[in-house]
């Protein structure tokens, strides 16, 4: 039997009389990827908040079972700072060395390790200000991944970043998520949800659809996007899914 890593029981989150999320419940398992697609202002970022723990005041219950890496959409670290590429890295376990300890030999050579996995170890002691866009996002991921997350959450990894940062990117995800991390990510990027993800949420305020993406059909997409479909798939055919197998 799959075990469940994460249940939403009718999750409801507004802002003074603003419905931002509606009857919101699913189910995650371990080892599942699950795409979370949806306009702009469907309440994605605002369910990752959720579940990340940033925003606690919604109606609902939530269970997660296991630790969180979360590589955000927006990182408001000012770049112009000086501090070089593995100390941001090391910035992802300082709340379990404490803030006025130092890092220790082995929390070097982790940062080290992961960086060389991401492919971006030539970075290792160079400043975060001369970093690309791609870089610098797979430094985030570097970040949420030294404290051995069993859940990792991306809000829009891909955004600002070039089409060969993008495939870098979704090339690391699916390598981890084959051995054995559950990987949530949001992404306006409904083709590449597609042909990566095992699992696909439609959101937009209320959950439309939670299938397996080979089930994905264009009336799925057309109930979260309406007019804004046009402009992104011939709904009039039937959306072609490429296995992530392919």
């Amino acid at each position: 039997m799959r075990e469940k890593i994460i249940s939403v029981k009718n999750l409801n989150y507004k802002v003074e009389n603003n419905e931002i999320l509606k009857f919101i419940n699913f189910d995650i398992y371990k080892n599942d990827f699950v795409g979370i697609i949806g306009p702009n202002g469907a309440g994605k970022s605002t369910l990752i908040k959720i579940l990340i723990g940033e925003i606690e005041n919604y109606n609902g219950k939530i269970e997660i079972k296991g630790k969180i890496g979360y590589v955000p959409q927006k990182d408001e670290f000012d770049r112009s700072f000086p501090i070089r590429a593995y100390e941001v890295v090391l910035m992802g376990i300082y709340k379990n060395v404490g803030l006025f300890r130092k890092y220790k030999k082995e929390h070097y050579e982790k940062a080290k390790n992961i960086m060389k996995m991401l492919g971006i170890d030539y970075l290792y002691n160079r400043n975060v200000g001369k970093l690309s866009g791609g870089e610098y996002q797979r430094l985030s991921l570097a970040r949420a991944l030294i404290s051995d997350p069993d859940i990792l959450i991306l809000d829009e990894p891909e955004a600002g970043v070039d089409s060969k940062a993008q495939i870098k990117i979704y090339g690391i995800l699916e390598e981890l998520n084959k051995k054995g991390m559950t990987i949530i990510l949001v992404s306006h990027d409904i083709s590449m949800v597609v042909k990566k993800a095992n699992t696909v949420m439609c959101l937009n305020k209320t959950l439309h659809c939670h299938k397996n993406a080979i089930d994905m059909t264009s009336e799925d997409l057309r109930k979260i996007y309406s007019e804004e479909l046009e402009l992104l798939v011939h709904i009039n055919k039937p959306i072609k899914v490429v296995s992530r197998n392919d």
